[in-house]
C-alpha cells in the first residue's frame, strides 16, 4: 500500500486528490495546523479514510516529525496563502506560508529522506499567477515568470527552490503550473464561487445584487477534479519534471457572470451585477492562457469537465445549498 501526506487537505484540491488517492489505494495522511481546527470534521465526514496529522508550514520541526510519522512515498504541498486578494493585504505571512514553506517541506523531505530504492516523491502546486504580466500567449513551461501580487511572487519562489532541490539535491520533485481550476468545494472567498453563490440567493429571493470587481481580465477556468489526476500522474513517471494543466481556452470574468445568471433562468445578469472598485486589485493580470500539449503527451492527461459544465455544476450545486438552507427555515 502507498503512502501519500498532503498539505492543504481542507481545500477544495486537498479534498478531491485525497479522494482520488483513497480509491487507487493509498493510505492517505492530511497535514492539518492547530489541534482544534474546525475543518478537521469535514475531512472525517467526507473521507473518513484519511488520517489528520498536525503540523504547520511555518515550522520545520512539526514538519520533520509529520513526515517521520507517515513516511510517505508522495507528498503534496498544496497547501498556501491561496487567496490573491489576501496577499496584497498580508504579504509576509504570504510570503512564509506561500514560499518559505514549500522550502521547509523540501527540507524535511531531505533531512528525512525515504529508502534508498523508494526516494520520497514531491509535488509542488505552482500556480498561473507566476506569469501575471504574460510575456507570450499561450503560457509553457519556458515562458517567463512576471507575477503581479505577493501571492504570485511568493509561488515563483516555491516552483523555483523546488527546482533547485530537485537539481541540487537529486530529490524527484515535480511543479504542476496549474491554471486556474475551481469547483463546487471552492471556498466563497474566490471570485467564481462568490459568483454562483449569489446567483443562487438572488434566484431565491434571498438578496439583491452582486458587487464584483473588474470584469475583463481573462483566465483559463477547469475543474479541480480534473487537475488533481494531473497531479498524480506528475509522481507516476520515471523521471521528475515541471508541466503546465490548463484548457487551453480563455473566458472574461463577465462571461462566467453571464452562464451563471442564465444557468439560474435569468437572462439579463446586468441588473443584477454592481461594479465595487473596493475588489479591484493593486496589479491586474488581464489574460492567461495555457498550453498544456506537455502533460498531454508525456502525461496522458486530459480534462474531461467543460468550462460550461463547471459553471453549470457550481450553479446547480448552490441552488441545491441555498433551497435547502431556506427550507430548513
Amino acid at each position: 500500500m502507498k503512502r501519500a501526506l498532503i498539505t492543504g487537505i481542507t481545500g477544495q484540491d486537498g479534498r478531491y486528490l485525497a479522494e482520488l488517492l483513497v480509491s487507487k489505494g493509498y493510505q492517505v495522511f492530511g497535514l492539518l495546523k492547530g489541534q482544534a481546527n474546525p475543518k478537521a470534521q469535514m475531512i472525517h465526514t467526507e473521507i473518513p479514510q484519511v488520517e489528520l496529522l498536525a503540523g504547520d508550514l511555518t515550522d520545520l520541526t512539526s514538519l520533520v516529525r509529520v513526515i517521520e510519522t507517515a513516511q510517505p512515498d508522495e507528498v503534496y504541498n498544496l497547501a498556501a496563502i491561496s487567496f490573491v486578494a489576501m496577499s496584497f493585504q498580508q504579504p509576509e505571512l504570504t510570503a512564509n506560508i506561500t514560499g518559505l514553506g514549500v522550502l521547509r517541506v523540501l527540507e524535511a523531505i531531505r533531512i528525512v529522506g525515504g529508502s534508498q530504492n523508494n526516494p520520497i516523491r514531491f509535488y509542488q502546486a505552482s500556480s498561473s499567477e507566476m506569469f501575471g504580466k504574460v510575456r507570450e500567449t499561450p503560457q509553457t513551461e519556458m515562458t517567463p515568470f512576471h507575477p503581479r501580487s505577493p501571492y504570485g511572487c511568493a509561488k515563483v519562489f516555491g516552483h523555483d527552490i523546488t527546482v533547485n532541490y530537485r537539481e541540487s539535491y537529486g530529490l524527484f520533485a515535480c511543479s504542476g503550473i496549474l491554471f486556474n481550476h475551481e469547483s463546487e468545494r471552492r471556498g466563497h472567498e474566490f471570485v467564481t464561487r462568490k459568483i454562483t453563490n449569489a446567483v443562487a440567493r438572488i434566484k431565491l429571493g434571498l438578496q439583491n445584487e452582486l458587487a464584483l470587481g473588474n470584469l475583463e481580465p481573462q483566465r483559463d477556468w477547469g475543474h479541480a477534479e480534473d487537475y488533481v489526476e494531473a497531479m498524480w500522474l506528475m509522481l507516476q513517471q520515471d523521471e521528475p519534471d515541471d508541466y503546465v494543466v490548463a484548457t487551453g481556452e480563455t473566458h472574461a470574468v463577465k462571461e462566467f457572470v453571464d452562464k451563471a445568471f442564465r444557468r439560474a433562468g435569468i437572462d439579463d445578469y446586468e441588473q443584477y451585477v454592481r461594479v465595487d472598485p473596493r475588489f479591484f486589485r493593486p496589479a491586474e493580470v488581464d489574460l492567461l492562457v495555457g498550453d498544456a500539449s506537455k502533460a498531454e503527451a508525456k502525461l496522458g492527461w486530459h480534462r474531461r469537465v467543460s468550462f460550461d459544465d463547471l459553471v453549470h455544476r457550481m450553479v446547480d450545486h448552490d441552488l441545491k445549498v441555498e433551497s435547502e438552507l431556506v427550507s430548513r427555515g
